[in-house]
């Protein structure tokens, strides 16, 4: 039996363009050999606009600010319709630099986010600290993004897959082994056990690995490694996000559950290379305990390794691809969580009416000379 669509991964994207077709009457399902067990389990959940902006990526910004706008009435539907709580903690971001060189970059960061408008307050050492007492005093200064927040990442999936199941949404827990193309058209894709799964469209959103699909045209997506820990104990230990530049390098600390923590990431363009190495763990607690000294005493509980899909500007690719039947919701890089719930929208927007909309017009592969 053919269905209206098929979407190829489970992870946080996935789900929420299935769930969004699936409200809009298509009927949907969703291949995926282990949901949630990707880029998706390994996110930190940081919803940071605001700190995370960079030049030249100003469209980008844009369609985040967006999402974010949308998370509150994104979390509060799914806390309904599944009766599962999803963490969307609120108390903010702290941008704090470690040394002189990096206020520098702070102060650029501030310039910059004030030419676009953006609500950032820059902190003097003492001030930031009063807003982070477990800072150490060696940070020389910050800026504070009351609207830049996080969300449970895990929580977040588990969700969304429940809302899936309520809404109809048929998930089939094995792996897409080829994309089915007749007569120039992408009709569904065939399963690594064997059956294929007939749809009038497919839906690739399967994050880093969506290039290697079989049957997919060549697509500006690459795996970009990221290394991150999870702590226990550190209840009370900081109110909201502390995001960190220490000597040059980026390091994140993000606060989940009641007593975790969650320090990342690496950066490292390794393709798809799964070893969670010494150097990586030793660089990301090195840096955030000199930006919080008790992080030392805190326990190392998890360590995992995963693929960001990267492009070459950093931006998903939305929409319409150059094979007729495939549309594109991967890319997403570092703001897969971030960019859950438009690029939920946006997507069934594309498969309900034929068009994207606006804001996501510019995340077409037409970009990049649309290759894919």
């Amino acid at each position: 039996m053919t269905t209206d669509v098929v979407v190829a991964g489970g992870g946080l994207i996935g789900l929420s363009v299935a769930w969004r077709a699936a409200q809009r009457g298509l009927s949907v399902t969703v291949v995926d050999d282990a949901p949630g067990a990707g880029a998706s389990t390994a996110a930190a959940g940081m919803l940071a606009p605001v700190t995370e902006a960079s030049y030249g990526e100003e469209a980008l910004l844009r369609l985040s600010v967006a999402s974010l706008q949308r998370y509150p009435a994104f979390v509060a539907e799914l806390e309904q319709v599944t009766g599962l709580q999803v963490e969307l903690r609120t108390t903010g971001t702290l941008a704090v630099g470690f040394d002189a060189d990096d206020v520098r970059q702070l102060d650029e960061l501030h310039a910059f986010q004030t030419e676009l408008g953006l609500a950032a307050e820059r902190l003097t050492p003492r001030e930031t600290r009063r807003r982070e007492p477990a800072l150490t005093p060696r940070v020389r200064g910050g800026l504070a993004v009351a609207g830049d927040h996080s969300v449970d990442g895990r929580a977040l999936h588990a969700a969304l897959l429940a809302a899936c199941t309520g809404t109809g949404v048929r998930l089939v827990r094995d792996r897409a082994a080829e994309l089915t193309v007749t007569a120039g058209r992408a009709t569904g894709v065939w399963l690594a056990g064997g059956d294929a799964l007939p749809a009038d469209v497919v839906v690739l959103a399967l994050g880093a690995h969506s290039d290697s699909l079989p049957g997919v045209p060549p697509l500006p997506v690459r795996p970009v490694k990221g290394q991150i820990l999870r702590l226990a104990g550190a209840a009370g230990l900081l109110t909201g996000t502390v995001r960190a530049l220490v000597r040059g390098r980026h390091v994140y600390l993000v606060p989940w559950g009641t007593d975790g923590l969650i320090v990342g990431a690496t950066v490292e363009d390794l393709g798809f290379d799964a070893r969670v190495t010494a150097g990586g763990v030793h660089e990301l607690l090195h840096d955030a305990i000199d930006v919080v000294p008790e992080v030392a005493e805190l326990e190392l509980t998890e360590t995992l390794a995963r693929w960001r899909p990267g492009t070459a500007d950093n931006a998903p690719l939305l929409g319409p691809s150059s094979l007729p039947g495939l549309v594109l919701a991967t890319g997403h890089h570092r703001n897969g969580a971030l960019l859950t719930p438009v690029t939920g929208e946006a997507i069934a927007e594309q498969l309900t009416t034929g068009q994207l909309p606006a804001i996501a017009e510019p995340f077409t592969t037409d970009r990049f000379g649309r290759t894919a």
